[in-house]
Parts: C-alpha cells; structure tokens; sequence
C-alpha cells in the first residue's frame, strides 16, 4: 500500500471508498441505479452479457459527447437556478436519450455535473464496469434458480421457477445487495486498519510517492 493512499483511507474513508464505483460504491447496490433492466431482462448469463454490451455501448460515449456539449453550454455554479438549467442542459438531452433504456437517474445525473474529459471517461468506464459486473452476477444467479443451468450449461434441478420473473428478480437482487453491502463494509473496515498499522509502522518515510 502507498503511503499517500494510507492517508487518505485513514483521512476520509468515505471519499475514498466514493470512487470505487466497481465494488465499495456500484451504482446499482449502493445507489439504486439501473434496477430496471436488472430485474426485468437480465433473467440469464446470456441476456446479461448482451445487456452489458448495450451498457458498455451507450454509457461511456454519452458521458463523453456530454462533457464536450457541457463546455459549449457551461453552468456558472455548482447549484444553478431552474431558468439556467433548463437552458442549458437542453442541448444536451439528445445525447441522454439513448440512456434512458438503462436509467432515468443516470440521464439526471449526468446533465447535471461538469467534469473534464479525463474524468468523464474514467468514471464512465467505472460505472460501466460495476454495472456490467452486477448484470452478469444476478443474470448467472438468476437462471440458475429458475432453470437449474448457467450460460446454457445445466446444473441442478430448478430451485426457485420465479426467479425468471420481474418479482423473483427484485427477490434476488436484494439478497445479493445485501451481501454485496456487507462485503463492502467489511472490506472497507479492513482497509481502514491496513492504512493504520501501514502509517504506525512507517510514520516517518519519505513522502516521495505522495508528491
């Protein structure tokens, strides 16, 4: 573990933990992004990979065209009054249509922040990543309970039939959710102690690296 990276888990492990949009901070389980298509399409490992595909296609790109209009149609502050916002943010609404197949929220989001173009593709991509990685969990977990079989390859028998269905999606989710939280919280505890005893055993190195 770098030294400067130690200091900022033990600094603001929240922040921290903010830009791990992967695991720590998924925009599904931790913000409840994206539900729509989890629980509706993603029934199989197949329908998974196609609907990350989609995601990988549409998301990343958008943020990118986004951040290149938003300089073209700057907000002068942070918080913008709603006369700027509906001014301003029109043009780009074109570009968020597309993602409105995978969430409403995100198109919200989106056409409010302003970001760099290194910062769009980064954390585009991250999200991506998080959203993909939760599509293809609950898409395997889900045809297994209701077909006893992943990617086509039988299993088992059937565990549980309406897992297939949006009902026995919504079921699933939150159980993985559930874990999926409580993997994080223990993972961060971890990594918060990791930093600490990194910093008690070397308080005095050089802080190059940090620099």
């Amino acid at each position: 573990m770098k030294r400067h990276v130690a200091e900022m888990i033990t600094r603001d492990p929240e922040k921290f933990a903010h830009h791990d949009r992967v695991f720590k901070n998924n925009p599904v389980v931790m913000q409840g992004m994206g539900l729509a298509p989890l629980v509706v399409l993603a029934t199989s490992g197949r329908n998974a990979v196609m609907l990350a595909v989609a995601v990988a296609l549409l998301l990343t790109p958008s943020r990118m065209l986004a951040c290149l209009l938003s300089r073209l149609c700057p907000l002068r502050d942070e918080r913008p009054a709603p006369e700027e916002l509906e001014k301003k943010l029109l043009p780009r609404a074109f570009v968020y249509l597309p993602l409105l197949v995978v969430e409403p929220l995100l198109t919200y989001r989106f056409g409010r922040v302003q970001e760099t173009m290194h910062k769009a593709v980064s954390k585009g991509l991250r999200i991506t990543l998080g959203y993909a990685l939760i599509l293809l969990l609950l898409g395997c977990v889900r045809e297994w309970l209701a077909l006893g079989s992943v990617f086509g390859i039988p299993l088992s028998r059937s565990v549980l039939p309406m897992a297939g269905m949006p009902a026995g999606g919504f079921i699933v989710l939150g159980v993985v959710c559930a874990i999926w939280r409580a993997l994080a919280r223990e993972r961060q505890k971890y990594l918060k102690n990791e930093a600490r005893g990194y910093l008690a055993v070397h308080p005095q190195e050089n802080r190059k690296e940090a620099e």
